[in-house]
């Protein structure tokens, strides 16, 4: 039977919890299973906590010198991997039941690639600074397999991944991304013109890790950044909607008009992102703002 690969990049992230539940499950896996975490650079304490992993049967734990990006690492992962699929986890997820990997090994036969989704808590957290992550990924991101199946390459994520091993390494993950972001939109993109078949899922992890506002804003703007270096080098994200619209507002020599606007409202947009009650229309606006930024200095 096929053996599986659980691969689980980790930074400043107690992954024992994770770990332990993955190891009850493992039975209900046809075939043999590994549990591959490696830690990208954390910090000494975390290590510490996490380095008592390598002494679990099925468990592989290892360390980096030194941080290598979200690509680099998930590629490392893979090529170390020893079974013929692959299941990429970030470490920030909870499983949802006792099922998850049962649900997984039913449908493995059924596609090369299998995305089971992320799901986010139903109430919205205490702390204020976290609620445009919840906000964000409750949603943008927690969506049935029915409506990510109508667009597959694009509603594609790299945690909760599974796919065949031979795939993965065969297209990788491309390193030159070294900020954070859309490493998922190259590979979906990879996946579809190599036309390999798809498949979404009912089977999400809970998302456990939200960043506070500020981080999160952060990230968007390297994901925007990253998005149009895609775009100049490879013609990659066209058919994403931030970039159709500014493209669109580009060719109507509306751009400028926009970006000098925005430019006016930008600090009253960012207090409503850090509120208690953030907008996804504001963090959209804001994210138009930036595409349009790099766009122009990009040309110029």
């Amino acid at each position: 039977m096929p053996g599986l690969s659980v691969l689980i990049p980790v930074f400043n992230r107690d992954v024992r919890p994770l770990v332990h539940a993955l190891r009850a499950q493992v039975a209900h896996w046809p075939g043999p299973v590994e549990i591959c975490c490696l830690d990208d650079g954390s910090a000494p304490a975390v290590r510490v906590l996490n380095q008592e992993l390598a002494a679990l049967p099925g468990v592989q734990y290892q360390e980096l010198a030194c941080n290598v990006g979200r690509a680099a690492i998930r590629n490392q992962l893979a090529q170390q991997a020893r079974h013929e699929w692959l299941l990429l986890l970030d470490n920030d997820s909870v499983l949802p039941d006792g099922h998850f990997l049962a649900r997984y090994a039913v449908a493995q036969g059924r596609a090369a690639v299998l995305v089971g989704g992320t799901s986010y808590e139903p109430a919205p957290p205490p702390a204020t600074d976290l609620r445009l992550r919840w906000l964000y990924g409750r949603r943008r991101e927690a969506r049935p397999a029915a409506v990510r199946q109508r667009a597959p390459y694009g509603q594609l994520t790299l945690n909760n991944l599974l796919v065949r091993a031979d795939v993965f390494c065969r297209l990788g993950l491309d390193e030159s991304l070294t900020r954070y972001g859309h490493e998922d939109t190259k590979f979906g993109w990879l996946l579809r013109r190599s036309r390999v078949p798809v498949l979404h899922l009912d089977n999400p992890v809970l998302h456990d890790g939200l960043e506070p506002a500020a981080v999160f804003l952060q990230k968007s703007h390297d994901a925007v950044r990253n998005l149009v270096q895609l775009y100049r080098a490879e013609g990659l994200g066209a058919d994403t909607k931030l970039l159709k619209a500014g493209l669109q507002l580009q060719r109507w020599g509306l751009g400028e008009a926009v970006r000098t606007a925005f430019g006016l409202r930008h600090a009253q947009v960012q207090r409503n992102l850090l509120s208690e009650r953030p907008s996804l229309r504001q963090l959209d606006a804001l994210k138009l703002f930036w595409l349009l930024s790099e766009l122009n200095h990009s040309l110029s």
